[in-house]
């Protein structure tokens, strides 16, 4: 039976800049929804929103926008206990005595998350430091037991990195331009408990399930120019980290959230005020947040207001940004060095110790050996492999499932890979946005697919046909393309002198559309293409009925 829950009562063109140091423990109110997977990618290939230019008279603004990006760390067991990590768990059932902050209680830490924290390091281009600390960052709230928060403040693990991530904004609309932000430190820590609000009764629920989970902070360095942009470089870390199987960070559950530092200015004049917009846990409220803040911003000093320097949280019902504290007095953390843990050593084949036990060390050399595929370089290969066009590469990893159920298609049909993209791309993912629909609840499987795209190969259909035989698919769960085809009769009609037969009674039965075409409308025969398919209810193959037909006319 699970712990009771504690209770706690209570009564123009945009820039980017990183802050440091600035730490998030709020947890959600109760009654607050999350965004299913596929909101994870909704910004895949939108076009940046920019900032318009200014009237005559008016001033520009340029906007700095920071980003801290805390990623859940996979793993069995939390950072520094052996306490279990499980989402859906009931409240205080995962809670050892460390991490209800018992007198006397020790951390051990996580080898795992340690080789989590150098493998995403890697993959972002970063500098190992073989030696980094852990430092204990102070503050007061209910769902830190301890009263601190253990983290790698003054050296930490992963130093200087860049990651590269693409958006619309070529010469021509459609043209996709790769541009890097810099990381600045990617650094361990542990996450706090869960706090949630219960407004009508004036109190706060405590659930330290949650407490002393292994995190991931990627500090981001002032490379990015917009909300649009800064969801794009999440969304790109995002992939990486799901590549890695270092983070599942699905967003819905709290697995990946960000907090975005914004503030305002003219070009030329120094750095504005900023505000914090805590724990947004949605890629496409990310970019609504930071815009809104940035409007926000601007309205109010252009109006005479000034801008308070205050955390604030995303109402996603109104989508406007809330207040939630200032921070009109510098808050103190009293870093300290953790005591209880001594320096984290790690090790490459050079300075390895001879003789070293490989379980009792880290050696970075290693784990750099077993990176897997990233999202960069699966997109050049699909471009490469199959021939497609890189934007058609960028959703079918965006979009979750897709790439997996596309090369499924693949090996499963003989079409060609650009004629397989096309149905996957267009198609399939359209109807799944009409219906709102997860690759994983689609009703037709890839092997339904394959089959239909091999009896369109095979010219067995004709391309409406096909579309027919789909729309059947997604509505009859269960039934093959063959059995659908069958049904409704739509095999294209193979009787060569049948459909020449067909062929000439319609030019007979339409002297003046055959007049047209041989006084030169060469349009006109689409119009006799058009009667016969209709007298073989789509069953022919436009491109035979063609041949046939200027043979007619020319004889």
């Amino acid at each position: 039976m699970a712990a009771p829950v504690l209770r706690w009562g209570c009564p123009g063109t945009r820039w980017v800049l990183a802050w440091v140091g600035g730490g998030y423990r709020r947890g959600a109110s109760i009654g607050s929804t999350s965004n299913p997977t596929r909101e994870q990618s909704a910004v895949a290939q939108k076009p940046l929103h920019t900032a318009q230019k200014p009237r005559k008279g008016e001033h520009k603004w340029e906007a700095v926008v920071g980003l801290e990006i805390h990623a859940q760390i996979s793993s069995n067991s939390k950072l520094f206990s052996g306490s279990e990590v499980c989402f859906s768990a009931p409240p205080n059932s995962l809670v050892s005595f460390f991490d209800a902050s018992l007198p006397g209680t020790l951390p051990v830490l996580n080898r795992r998350c340690v080789e989590a924290a150098v493998m995403t390091g890697l993959a972002l281009n970063c500098h190992i430091n073989k030696k980094s600390l852990f430092d204990r960052k102070h503050y007061f709230y209910a769902d830190l037991p301890a009263g601190y928060q253990i983290t790698q403040q003054r050296l930490p693990i992963a130093v200087n990195g860049s990651l590269v991530y693409s958006v619309w904004g070529g010469k021509k609309p459609s043209q996709m331009v790769s541009r890097t932000v810099r990381i600045k430190q990617i650094q361990l820590e542990q996450d706090s408990g869960k706090s949630l609000h219960d407004d009508l009764r004036a109190q706060t629920l405590i659930d330290l399930n949650r407490a002393g989970v292994g995190l991931l902070e990627v500090v981001l360095e002032p490379d990015l120019s917009c909300g649009e942009e800064a969801a794009t470089v999440v969304r790109e870390l995002q992939l990486i980290l799901q590549a890695l199987g270092t983070s599942q960070a699905n967003m819905s559950e709290g697995q990946l959230r960000v907090d975005a530092n914004v503030s305002v200015h003219h070009p030329g004049e120094p750095l504005g005020i900023r505000t914090e917009v805590k724990n947004l846990n949605s890629i496409r409220f990310l970019a609504k947040a930071i815009d809104f803040e940035i409007q926000r911003q601007i309205n109010e000093l252009e109006t005479g207001g000034e801008i308070l320097n205050e955390t604030r949280s995303f109402d996603c019902q109104l989508g406007c940004t809330v207040p939630m504290r200032d921070k009109e007095g510098k808050q103190d953390y009293r870093f300290m060095p953790e005591p209880n843990l001594p320096p984290l050593v790690l090790y490459d084949t050079t300075s390895l110790p001879a003789g070293a036990d490989s379980q009792q060390v880290i050696n970075i050399d290693q784990i750099r050996d077993t990176l897997p595929e990233l999202p960069s370089v699966t997109r050049e290969r699909l471009v490469q492999q199959y021939g497609l066009l890189p934007e058609h590469s960028f959703t079918l990893l965006n979009e979750v499932g897709l790439l997996e159920f596309f090369q499924n298609v693949i090996k499963e049909t003989r079409a060609e890979p650009k004629k397989v993209a096309n149905w996957v791309l267009n198609t399939f993912l359209g109807y799944l946005k009409q219906q709102n629909l997860a690759v994983s609840e689609s009703p037709v499987s890839p092997s339904a697919l394959a089959e239909l795209l091999n009896l369109l190969d095979s010219k067995a259909i004709s391309s409406s046909a096909a579309k027919q035989v789909f729309q059947e698919l997604w509505r009859a769960e269960g039934k093959t393309a063959a059995q659908v085809v069958s049904e409704q009769k739509l095999e294209l009609m193979q009787d060569l002198e049948a459909l020449d037969q067909l062929c000439l009674s319609t030019m007979e039965g339409h002297p003046q559309v055959v007049m047209d075409v041989k006084k030169g409308n060469s349009r006109a025969i689409n119009k006799l293409i058009g009667l016969v398919r209709k007298a073989t209810l789509s069953r022919a193959d436009p491109a035979l009925i063609k041949d046939i037909l200027e043979k007619r006319l020319q004889s």
